[in-house]
């Protein structure tokens, strides 16, 4: 019976129990192919990252190996002066040199310098062994004897070129000027001894040889082009800037035009002088000493153009201040008339009648300025008179009625009118209204005019000047009377 209710238990339950086991299976069987595809696919990124790194090192390797020949090689040196094999070398590039020159200290460049004379000398020997092959040589020899020492000649200059760069790097160093006005005596006396000794057909052989070498006359062809291009292209960038520069300082507030031209003018001649040194340094020219000369003229000048220093300071103050700006009227030291341009040491008038009158900036400054534009609005003053029989009230009426039916008669403010003097002839009265600026002479024309008119209209008289003689009878005057008759 026991039996039976197991069996029986076990074939109602035995599935159910085993059911769970057949679920797990495929899920770790999942699990383990999924966890084999990960760790291989990380060994197969580190082997790739692995590799990748691997190939930047050898890059690297082989970059710095380039860099490695490319530089000097200190190692190499010359066991008497103690300097690199490479800076002692004839046939070094001009470029390389200036760069191996930098480092140097000065008695370095002094061995350095004394060195490089006796390369150029070597050379120098050269060359006139030559010159004396062509003296005992002629036909077929001689023209190649010519041709040979055309050659020559053309080393000899780039040498010189090369030592004239050791000779400069000393001098700045500080090198001894007995030494170096030495060094550059004895390139410039075998020049001239060349050429004074040459004859034209070797002179001209050597001319040529130069012209069509790449270090010569092709290499100064090319940098003259290139500085031709390059202030060209300098100048339109410059003119660009100030473009720029105009639009940029014309959004400016506060700014007069005076100033804004003065700033626009700067900016074109600051824009071409750093462009200028740019170029300059890129072709190797040194600029130092345009400093020193500009730095000793500017000593040398501030005393020679005092005057015109003063009319600068005067321009900077005219336009920084603003008393007056383009297009203004004013009176500037007995002279009216209108401004049309201020420069940084002048300032140009235009009179009524177009005359054009240049006043020095020192002048404008130091006088009383009027300026008679410079507000929106101004004020006319006129004076009518009229006779002593009129009635002030018809006359006040019609002054008022002929200013305020003038069109270009402000209305705030409101005209003044008034009797204003009670003179020797008449009976003065002041006009004074308002207007805008530019219509100012306008209206004192037209009230002038038509307040006349009204006048005669009216019957008021505008009289003139004249003066009462009364003659008191004396005892004297009644005698000359009685005799008379």
């Amino acid at each position: 019976m026991l039996k039976t209710e197991t069996a029986k238990l076990i074939i109602t339950k035995g599935p159910k129990m085993l059911q769970p086991k057949s679920k797990w299976i495929p899920i770790k069987a999942s699990l383990f192919f999924i966890s084999m595809f990960t760790a291989f696919a990380l060994l197969l990124s580190a082997s790739f990252v692995q590799a990748q790194q691997t190939a930047q090192e050898e890059e690297a390797g082989r970059i710095a190996e380039a860099v490695t020949s490319a530089a000097v090689n200190e190692s190499a040196r010359d066991g008497e002066t103690g300097l690199t094999q490479e800076i002692l070398n004839s046939g070094i590039d001009a470029k390389e040199l200036e760069l191996r020159l930098i480092p140097l200290t000065k008695p370095e460049l002094e061995i350095l310098a004394e060195r490089w004379l006796e390369i150029v000398r070597a050379k120098t020997e050269e060359v006139m062994s030559a010159q004396i092959a062509i003296n005992r040589t002629d036909g077929a020899v001689e023209d190649a004897a010519r041709e040979n020492l055309a050659e020559l000649a053309l080393e000899r200059g780039l040498l010189f070129d090369k030592y004239s760069k050791v000779v400069s790097s000393f001098e700045k160093k500080g090198g001894d000027p007995a030494l170096i006005s030495d060094y550059r005596a004895y390139r410039s006396s075998v020049i001239v001894e060349e050429t004074r000794t040459s004859d034209y057909e070797t002179l001209y052989a050597e001319a040529f040889r130069w012209l069509t070498d790449r270090e010569g006359g092709v290499q100064v062809a090319i940098q003259t082009g290139v500085i031709i291009s390059s202030m060209v292209g300098l100048l339109i960038f410059a003119k660009i800037v100030r473009r720029f520069a105009r639009r940029w300082i014309g959004h400016v507030p506060n700014l007069s035009k005076l100033l804004q031209a003065f700033l626009v003018t700067l900016v074109y001649w600051v824009v071409l002088a750093i462009g200028l040194m740019v170029v300059l340094s890129a072709l190797g020219i040194d600029i130092s000493p345009v400093f020193a000369l500009i730095g000793g003229a500017s000593f040398i000048m501030a005393f020679a153009f005092q005057d015109t220093l003063g009319n600068l300071a005067s321009g900077l103050m005219i336009m920084i201040n603003r008393p007056f700006d383009e297009g203004h009227y004013v009176d500037v030291g007995g002279v009216a008339g209108t401004v049309k341009s201020v420069s940084i040491v002048a300032t140009t008038v235009v009179t009524p009648d177009n005359q054009v009158i240049v006043i020095p900036n020192k002048n404008v400054w130091g006088n009383v300025i009027t300026n008679v534009t410079a507000s929106l609005t101004r004020r006319v003053d006129l004076v009518f008179g009229i006779s002593y029989e009129d009635s002030i009230p018809d006359a006040l009426r019609v002054i008022e009625e002929t200013t305020k039916a003038h069109p270009l008669v402000l209305d705030e403010p409101k005209p003044v009118i008034r009797v204003h003097e009670l003179a020797d002839s008449s009976v003065n009265f002041i006009c004074r209204p308002w207007t805008k600026t530019t219509d100012y002479w306008d209206v004192y024309w037209d009230l002038t005019q038509q307040i006349k008119e009204n006048f005669d209209d009216a019957g008021i008289s505008i009289p003139y000047p004249q003066q009462d003689l009364h003659i008191k009878p004396t005892a004297s005057n009644e005698r000359l009377t009685s005799a008379a008759e």
